[in-house]
């Protein structure tokens, strides 16, 4: 398998994380599953997957003081995702995996599946499952889906930046980040006809992506995956009981 770093998100939102709060700890990373913090399981799951370097990204003390002790580098949460995600991708370079904190069911089989399920010549991949999949493997938990022509998919927080060319995925998430609220901007950049075909019912997720890469200068794709939890992380009070009773 091709040797890769990996880069864990764990920065906390403005003003606190529900979760952390009601857990009592000062960032989602820290809230334990069992006797575990979601954090270590994530680190963990990507060391015996063969990651080289791995960095977790946090401006809490109790974080980075955690990522010391695993063993991983720490660089400090931008003002928003995207820019945390393109400092890391900086710091690590290509091939990068990136993934959150919060990913506490986190495999390695599910990482080197990943990897070694991208197609020949792609920047970047992202990781999705299939709505019967997810129902299948992980029944009652409440996911947000995407509805394509060929499928209800829904994300697995793992993406796999292959080439420096991946930058530019990064900075197109930049761009929609900072649009959020001003949607009329995200349509004018994905395109209206990529839109109408998405409100008709008429586009793939893999033309979905084909056609977002072009436009961003990169081969982008999906990777499907086979295990429905791979798409389940910890949100919100329901993920975290479900992931609990799951890991008992």
């Amino acid at each position: 398998m091709t040797p890769f770093n990996a880069l864990v998100l764990a920065g906390s939102r403005p003003g606190g994380d529900p979760l952390a709060l009601a857990a009592g700890v000062s960032s989602k990373a820290l809230i334990e599953i069992g006797e575990t913090t979601m954090l270590e399981r994530v680190v963990a799951a990507l060391t015996q997957a063969g990651a080289a370097r791995i960095a977790v990204v946090s401006s809490d003390p109790a974080v980075v003081e955690l990522a010391g002790r695993l063993g991983c580098e720490s660089l400090p949460a931008a003002s928003g995702p995207s820019e945390s995600a393109a400092a890391g991708f900086r710091h690590l370079g290509a091939p990068m995996l990136l993934t959150t904190a919060d990913h506490a069911l986190l495999e390695p089989d599910w990482v080197r599946g990943f990897i070694a399920g991208q197609a020949p010549g792609a920047d970047a991949s992202v990781l999705l499952a299939r709505r019967e999949a997810i129902e299948r493997d992980a029944p009652g938990n409440r996911r947000t889906y995407l509805k394509f022509a060929d499928g209800d998919w829904s994300g697995c927080n793992l993406f796999l930046l292959s080439t420096p060319a991946a930058a530019r995925a990064l900075e197109l998430w930049k761009q929609i980040e900072a649009d959020r609220k001003r949607p009329w901007r995200i349509v004018r950049k994905l395109g209206l006809l990529l839109l109408l075909r998405y409100l008709l019912g008429r586009l793939s997720l893999a033309d979905a992506l084909a056609r977002l890469g072009r436009q961003a200068g990169l081969m982008a794709e999906a990777v499907e995956s086979p295990d429905g939890l791979a798409a389940v992380d910890v949100d919100k009070l329901d993920d975290l009981e479900f992931v609990r009773r799951l890991l008992g």
